[in-house]
């Protein structure tokens, strides 16, 4: 059958209030890039006329300023799931104007397939490529798997956007599969990185298909920032701490795939470990794979890398379109569900790299929100690989705005990953080895090696007046840290006396 061409306005046209859309796509990448850029025009239009106009949006991880951030500024967006990184969106969720839940990236396919979430009345997908068929179309995506193949078996409608942007080459990079439901799921048959188990397409039922529209749109990627010398030297107590654990015979000699987080201080992680003469050449299993993860592969460094979205630069992008026969055998994109799956991870023994906001002295975990109340980003994938991975590894500054917040504080103010699933913490200060080691000495630990040196004597200070238990907590003191900066705008200028009278 041969579909029907739309414009983007159309297929914009094709919403109603209230409906829930469902996305391809994986961070800023793989994401629809025409229809929601007259979606917001379509909600302020409606909203001056005095009509209501709110849509759902579910995804595979963020997306990017077209979709979360000018539909947030659009008042348009009832309920978001599962993750953001966009200003906008921050700015309007913690204005109460979002109904937002931060959900781990590997549950979304189970969740929707279960029926937690509204129907999805409209999935809108982004292709490199369409194959009609009389009943079944075959699709292939563009630079993310995301929750492609579960959005498509569910949604009502589906629209289809042709991006001639991404090269039909990018069917190289896939491996589409979805596993099945409980109790008669098989065990996930990935036993190495490189391992292809599924299609190349998606696999979409052609009567839901109400337009396709073409476009020539280029990814909304972020070009992160620079290293500076603190990401650079925390890159560097990463690779130094794995190559002591090589040595001692922790890690196997063959080393074992690394999964990082997206951002500057993950690339700096990169950076340094390709450059570590010391590191062998390794592979990765991740759910990003940043501009640091090419380079190091063209130059031999790293053999293969599985993830669920190629978050580079549009230019790394089109290197490796360009040059298909040789990254087709060394990158793998899944959908989400596989990237991040607990089965694999474990099996595959991955040393989990992310970043937190901050950490407690005991080692629990902060990625998400500031001062307990205010929405940074989410937990994206974190707690898939770090509650999983042979290894579990979280990098943080130890300061930030100039001195006047700390990173390790007595307690956290929200909890992510708690202490039972953080095994080591890393700053430009130095590294805490949390292993085999009880409370009391882990608080040492991280005050000692990974505090600012402004903030050891405080810390130190309030471990004395937390008095005795298993975890002393001083339930009057615990937040002092944040209570100072929220009163006083320095976590240096806490007194615990005012929290003891």
């Amino acid at each position: 059958m041969s579909y029907t061409r739309i414009t983007a306005a159309e297929g914009a046209a094709m919403i109603k209030n209230n409906e829930t859309i469902g996305l391809s796509g994986f961070t800023p990448n793989g994401v629809p890039k025409a229809i929601f850029r007259e979606l917001s025009k379509k909600a302020i239009g409606e909203h001056e006329a005095g009509h209501p106009f709110q849509v759902g949006i579910i995804t595979g991880a963020s997306t990017s300023q077209s979709i979360e951030g000018d539909m947030a500024a659009a008042n348009a967006i009832k309920f978001r799931t599962p993750f953001s990184t966009n200003r906008d969106f921050r700015n309007h969720t913690n204005m109460g104007e979002i109904d937002y839940e931060d959900m781990h990236l590997g549950h979304m396919g189970e969740r929707l397939r279960r029926g937690f979430y509204a129907d999805i009345d409209v999935a809108i997908i982004e292709v490199s490529d369409i194959e009609e068929g009389a009943n079944i179309c075959k699709a292939y995506l563009t630079s993310a798997g995301g929750i492609v193949p579960t959005i498509v078996r569910l949604a009502k409608r589906i629209i289809l956007e042709k991006n001639t942007f991404h090269s039909p080459n990018s069917r190289f990079l896939h491996d589409v599969y979805e596993i099945e439901e409980c109790p008669f799921r098989q065990p996930i048959p990935i036993m190495k990185v490189g391992d292809r188990i599924g299609k190349e397409y998606v696999e979409i039922d052609a009567s839901k298909i109400v337009g396709v529209v073409e476009c020539c749109i280029p990814e909304e990627a972020r070009a992160f920032k620079p290293l500076d010398p603190v990401t650079e030297q925390m890159g560097h107590n990463v690779a130094d701490f794995l190559v002591k654990d090589l040595k001692a015979g922790r890690i196997p000699s063959t080393f074992l795939p690394l999964q990082s987080g997206v951002g500057t201080t993950s690339n700096a992680v990169l950076e340094a470990l390709g450059q570590n003469p010391h590191v062998p050449v390794f592979s990765v299993y991740t759910e990003v794979v940043q501009d640091a993860v090419i380079k190091y592969m063209q130059e031999g460094r790293i053999k293969d890398a599985s993830c669920s979205s190629l978050t580079v630069t549009n230019e790394t992008l089109q290197e490796v379109y360009n040059n298909i026969d040789y990254f087709k055998n060394h990158i793998t994109i899944r959908p989400s569900e596989i990237s991040n799956s607990p089965e694999v991870i474990r099996r595959l023994g991955v040393i989990a790299m992310n970043t937190a906001i901050e950490c407690d002295i005991y080692g629990n975990e902060n990625s998400s929100h500031i001062c307990g109340s205010k929405l940074m980003n989410g937990i994206g994938g974190s707690c898939d690989y770090e509650r999983n991975g042979y290894l579990s590894i979280f990098t943080t500054q130890s300061t930030t705005k100039g001195g006047k917040i700390s990173a390790i504080v007595p307690m956290c103010s929200h909890v992510d990953s708690t202490e039972h699933d953080v095994d080591v913490i890393v700053t430009e200060q130095g590294v805490a080895d949390l292993r085999g080691k009880g409370p009391l000495k882990r608080a040492q630990e991280i005050i000692e090696n990974c505090a600012h040196p402004d903030y050891r004597p405080i810390l130190r200070e309030y471990l004395k007046i937390a008095g005795v238990g298993h975890e002393p907590q001083s339930m009057r003191a615990a937040l002092a840290f944040h209570d100072t900066f929220l009163t006083k705008g320095d976590m240096r200028l806490t007194d615990f006396s005012d929290y003891l009278k």
